[in-house]
């Protein structure tokens, strides 16, 4: 769907202070209804925004329209946080968190200022690592205010709780809350562990967790009056605080006011969104604390904060009550300033190890229903500029999301190079022919590799248009089977241990580049070529790469200009080493933990010796390196050296080629929303099975649903083991992992097989078919069904 692009919103001035009267923004507040002020009143207190606007910072303000149904700000100052976040790794579940409040009477919001979007520029071509920055970035810091002496502990609070419930007496309960969301200085006076103590590293961010986990578990449990009263603080507090520059205090609550359970509620979308801002706005290097703050808070409650946001962009983007929210027109800065802050958590969860959640846990499922392709060509046009597009923040686009992306930009390429290509052919007056518009392969069975590269080689210029491949001497036209065949055999043939390109690994079941050296690596351009086409065409391999592969893929996800550029090398640690060669990273772990004298014990030098065609060959890890013993105090050196000679430095030719075949097809700038794991998800399918769903997407020819050989069949296969499934999977599509689009896109069929029942079931690889006889026992379906996928080598040919 495409939302309708607003015209540009008035510009306003900061957040208005609260009127004697108790209104907020333009609202009155205290009765059970808010009254919209007259024009008089707004009249009067326009004059006082313009007069309390010279006092407060200055803040940019742009007027552009925007697609999507959000108007984007100017181009930010804060440029330097949108690298920071851009340097860090990239579907929503239901929310974990406690029943929801009761519906509170909340301020609405009618007169609001834009606020400029925080761009990220996932496009910059060489990315800074999170441990090139400080671990404190340089500020303005202003001093501390001495903070009011508070005594109530947690047990205090507790206990005031139990009374109240009792008793039916408030009173306690609400004037600690009343006092302690009343200002921020209130707030890090009852939460902060040791009030006389600064807490101004990254590292602990002073907040007394359990107190503050208490207070907001406690809070939906208190009569109404007390939950106003908490908002009301908050509002008060946020128009408080908007002047001057940020203290740690500040930060402090900041991170107190974000976890406000409240705000789970659309009644409370006003001020969530005004704190939202406030954060969003902070400079870099609030937000380089507030992000590792973030990553101490546990698992649960980071997980609801997360679908907190992301539930506040879903309905604002899809509002199951518009009347609830002031019109878009009016508060485009919204869902800018939640993404922003959402991207916050996003660089927590990257720093911290392991991840707090899964990074799927950041998708919004909700943006598979909006307009992607605009959001996609505003990100192309305007990068890093005054424009805020969700390209910006790819971590939020689902998996799904950027298939379709890559799909329809694939196609768009598609169409481009035919287009061209029928020009050129009527401009020199020649007759256009249909095969023109494709990419056809003609290969001989018996050649394959060698053909196959000839034809890539020949038809570079063609990459980009739709694949269709003949076999030679075989009559068929290619409606997908045969384009999937020709991709099945030679990638069998290509990673065959005899034919010496790739090594597999036994003990992690996956490949890995040879080292060995040679004349000519353009087999290995075909490979990267290979999987290129196959992300273009939709088509999943069964291909077992390591994740540090689609990592120096994607390093850097477009090709350098500059042809000396170095390519495919990635930083790369013990972890990534361990998923290929689990034997030697688990020696090199135990040589960093040993504890005994090792330059004697290991009596190993800075060398790395490998087996090449029968011989022993010794390579330096360091200029000299023969000759430099390994030592307690230069190990870890020594350690990252060798992980760095394995994965990047003795196969540089190798995965350079690789890498160039890749990208020869693949070089749209949608590569750069993906992961490494998304990539590895493009090209092989997910790992994750739904069984169920296959059996609701099944087709049947020959047979019905409710026929007993197939009821027998599902009985069966629901019941196997996941390795059973698996082998059923790889059996009958070539593959044991699913297609992006989940099981619906396999297109399984399940065909009627006329031969005697004494038959083992068969399968048609290319086109995700299975023939299976009518067999008169469940019994007799199982045994033969098992017997087939387990013994099933290879496959048949069309």
């Amino acid at each position: 769907m495409s939302l309708q692009t607003p015209q540009a919103a008035t510009v306003g001035s900061d957040l208005p202070a609260v009127t004697e009267k108790g209104s907020f923004l333009g609202y009155k507040m205290g009765e059970d209804s808010f009254v919209p002020p007259s024009v008089e009143e707004e009249e009067e207190e326009d004059g006082e925004k313009e007069k309390e606007k010279e006092k407060l910072p200055p803040i940019l303000t742009a007027s552009n329209t925007a697609a999507g149904g959000l108007e984007r700000g100017a181009k930010s100052q804060f440029s330097t946080f949108s690298n920071f976040i851009s340097t860090i790794n990239q579907k929503k579940e239901a929310a974990g968190s406690s029943s929801s409040p009761t519906q509170l009477v909340i301020p609405n919001i009618k007169n609001v200022r834009d606020l400029p979007p925080i761009c990220l520029d996932v496009r910059q071509k060489q990315r800074i690592s999170i441990d090139t920055l400080p671990p404190e970035l340089k500020a303005p810091v202003p001093p501390e205010s001495s903070l009011p002496i508070r005594t109530k502990t947690m047990k205090d609070f507790q206990e005031d709780m139990e009374k109240a419930k009792s008793s039916g007496d408030w009173k306690a309960v609400h004037d600690f809350y009343l006092t302690t969301f009343d200002s921020f200085l209130e707030l890090n006076a009852a939460f902060k562990k040791d009030v006389s103590l600064p807490f101004s590293t990254i590292e602990d961010s002073g907040i007394n967790a359990k107190f503050v986990n208490a207070v907001y578990d406690a809070l939906l449990n208190t009569p109404q009056d007390i939950q106003k009263s908490v908002l009301k603080g908050i509002i008060n507090g946020l128009l408080q605080e908007w002047k001057g520059l940020r203290t740690k205090d500040d930060l402090r609550a900041y991170c107190i006011l974000l976890q406000n359970p409240q705000f789970s509620n659309t009644s409370t979308y006003v001020i969530y969104a005004h704190l939202l801002r406030q954060i969003a706005t902070l400079a870099e290097a609030d937000h380089h604390f507030l992000a590792h703050w973030f990553k101490k808070i546990s698992q649960r409650r980071f997980k609801q904060l997360v679908d907190r946001l992301l539930q506040f962009i879903s309905l604002r983007l899809f509002p199951a009550k518009p009347e609830e929210f002031p019109p878009m027109i009016k508060c485009t800065w919204w869902i800018p300033s939640a993404t922003k802050v959402l991207a916050l958590f996003n660089a927590a969860n990257s720093l911290a190890n392991p991840a707090i959640i899964p990074y799927m846990d950041f998708y919004n499922s909700t943006l598979d229903h909006i307009d992607l392709m605009e959001e996609y060509h505003n990100w192309q046009c305007y990068g890093n500029s005054h424009r805020f597009s969700f390209c910006q923040y790819p971590f939020i686009i689902s998996i799904a999301a950027k298939k379709v992306i890559i799909q329809r930009d694939s196609e768009q390429q598609m169409i481009s190079m035919a287009r061209q290509s029928l020009v050129d052919k009527v401009s020199r007056r020649q007759r256009p022919d249909m095969n023109m518009l494709f990419l056809n392969l003609k290969v001989r069975r018996m050649h394959l590799v060698s053909d196959s590269l000839d034809e890539l080689t020949r038809k570079r210029a063609d990459l980009k248009k739709k694949l269709k491949v003949t076999f030679v001497g075989e009559a068929g036209l290619d409606m997908g089977g045969l384009t999937k065949e020709w991709f099945l055999l030679l990638i069998r043939q290509i990673f065959h241990p005899d034919y010496g390109m790739f090594t597999y690994h036994k003990d992690s079941h996956c490949h890995w580049f040879s080292s060995y050296k040679c004349d000519n690596y353009s087999e290995f351009r075909l490979v990267g070529a290979l999987m290129g086409l196959a992300v273009y065409n939709s088509i999943t391999l069964d291909i077992r790469f390591p994740p540090c592969c689609y990592k120096k893929l994607l390093s850097p996800p477009i090709v350098p200009c500059d042809q000396n550029t170095p390519v495919g090398i990635s930083d790369v640690s013990l972890d990534d080493l361990c998923h290929i060669i689990p034997e030697l990273a688990h020696g090199l772990s135990e040589l960093l933990s040993y504890e005994d004298n090792v330059e004697e014990d290991f009596y190993s030098t800075f060398q790395v010796f490998q087996e090449e065609f029968g011989v022993i060959k010794s390579y330096n890890l360091k200029p000299g390196g023969d000759k430099i013993p390994v030592t307690a105090q230069n190990r870890k050196e020594y350690v990252q050296l060798y992980v760095d000679f394995i994965l990047n430095k003795s196969i540089y030719k190798q995965f350079a080629a690789f890498y160039y075949g890749f990208h020869s097809v693949c070089d749209s700038y949608a590569l750069m929303l993906l992961r490494p794991e998304e990539v590895e998800i493009l090209v092989c399918g997910s790992p994750e099975l739904d069984m169920y769903a296959l059996q609701r997407n099944t087709q049947y020819d020959g047979y019905l649903k409710t026929d007993l050989t197939i009821r027998y069949f599902w009985e069966v296969v629901l019941g196997f083991p996941l390795d059973l499934q698996k082998k059923l999977l790889h059996f009958t599509t070539g593959s044991d992992r699913v297609p992006v689009g989940g099981m619906a896109d396999l297109n399984f069929k399940i065909s009627k097989s006329e031969t005697s029942t004494n038959w083992l079931p068969v399968a048609h690889t290319c086109f995700n078919q299975l023939c299976l006889p009518p067999y008169k026992s469940k019994k007799e379906l199982k045994q033969k069904l098992i017997i087939g996928i387990s013994n099933a080598e290879g496959f048949g040919l069309e």
